[in-house]
């Protein structure tokens, strides 16, 4: 058994869970009989971390999306999709600078990105301003649920109320009463380490040290040294990849199995580290269990290998499965508005992700795909999740997964 977060627009629940522009040549309102014939050409373009401080993320999300998309091909719906693939970067090479530009060129209905949240709110203003829609498979920050976005920003994983949540509360029923954080000073890392907090102080611990770095930094010796120096029960480390340089200096200095990782970090490090460097280390990773993903997982690993995006194939997954269903629930949302119109389609999205409360349950594109052109109202159930947008475009029902790990430095399941 493993634990899990899952979050409805009323409801936040730690709990056991197993392991688990071109219109149509038919226009009909949904609900009607007639089935729908379309002909859309629709072209989705990706500003996600080729480099920069999330580039361990790039791959499993490209791959989602690739994927995706060649599933939506065989569909036959009539819907012709375009991938033109992009590179966020971070804040600190700042890709995205010329990236967002040539894609918004390239006349996109919308662009998958940023994985960062950091590097999101950098560019969605100019996208929202070229009338482009924006959709994330990973962005956390609580920023995004209030921002003024024309309705046009969208994403698949869930802000990080609950990820904090989660996460603090794991850390006091560990045992923990005091808590030292590292934490990266943008959106995503002040934000996530503010619910962590509230968690864990509410849950009756303190946190006795806090220290943050940029984006850019190199060298996190002042940051270790104070949050040592605090002696706390247990350590949050709340990065992205700089996580690779911090760690050595908490080796022989700190206990893993005290050691708790998030979304940004949570690596497959395996040789990187002696062996059992971090055995029983914890970490929190929005989505379902990678574990119970399996059958997605060596499929999206076999597609990689097979198309040649990724020959190699792939050793991370997070966050595959929300990019997957972004292309999933742009192109349905398309399919359902009879049109590439960005803002036709997001007036779709809550409908297709099952938002509007009255469509048919459906977990393929194809399936869906159906409902749709029989004149119905699909409701998609994702591989991440059943999604399910509020109308601000956050998802209503998540599940934030808890991992461990083993001698060999990568991490399954949790099942304490």
């Amino acid at each position: 058994m493993r634990l899990a977060a899952v979050a409805s627009a009323t409801m936040l629940v730690l709990a056991a869970c197993g392991s688990e522009d071109s219109s149509s040549d038919t226009d009909t309102d949904a609900g009607d009989d007639t089935p729908t014939t379309s002909n859309i050409d629709l072209k989705i373009g990706t500003a996600l971390p080729q480099t920069g401080n999330l580039a361990f993320l790039g791959p499993p999300e490209e791959a989602g999306v690739g994927y995706a998309a060649s599933l939506i091909e065989e569909a036959d719906t009539g819907l012709n999709l375009e991938i033109v693939y992009g590179d966020s970067g971070d804040t600190d090479n700042k890709a995205y600078e010329s990236e967002i530009p040539r894609l918004l060129g390239e006349d996109v209905s919308a662009i998958i990105g940023a994985a960062s949240s950091g590097t999101s709110l950098q560019f969605i203003d100019q996208v929202v301003d070229a009338g482009v829609i924006q959709f994330s498979p990973a962005n956390t920050s609580d920023a995004f649920t209030s921002y003024e976005d024309d309705g046009l920003y969208w994403r698949t994983a869930p802000s990080d109320v609950l990820q904090g949540d989660v996460l603090g509360n794991l850390i006091a029923a560990d045992g923990a009463a005091t808590l030292g954080m590292i934490v990266l000073n943008d959106s995503y890392g002040t934000g996530l380490a503010k619910y962590v907090t509230e968690a864990f102080e509410g849950a009756g611990g303190e946190v006795v040290a806090m220290e943050t770095y940029n984006t850019g930094d190199t060298s996190f010796d002042s940051q270790v040294s104070a949050v040592l120096a605090a002696n706390p029960d247990a350590i949050a480390l709340i990065t992205f990849e700089e996580v690779a340089t911090i760690l050595p200096s908490l080796f022989g200095e700190f206990p893993a199995e005290d050691l708790y990782f998030v979304d940004g970090n949570l690596s497959n490090f395996g040789k990187q580290f002696p062996k059992g460097s971090l055995t029983g280390a914890k970490g929190t990773l929005p989505g379902l269990s990678i574990d119970s993903l399996k059958a997605f997982t060596d499929d999206l690993n076999a597609y990689a290998k097979e198309s040649g995006q990724f020959p190699k194939g792939l050793d991370e997954f997070s966050y595959a499965a929300e990019s997957f269903d972004a292309v999933n629930l742009i192109a349905l949302a398309a399919l359902a508005a009879g049109s590439s119109d960005p803002a036709d389609i997001a007036g779709k999205l809550q409908e297709v992700s099952g938002g509007t409360g009255d469509g048919e349950k459906c977990t393929t594109f194809a399936d869906c795909a159906e409902i749709i052109q029989n004149g119905g109202t699909a409701d998609y159930d994702g591989i991440s999740g059943p999604i399910t947008f509020d109308e601000v475009g956050d998802p209503q029902d998540a599940t934030i997964g808890i991992y461990q790990y083993g001698d060999d430095n990568t991490y399954g399941a949790y099942t304490g």
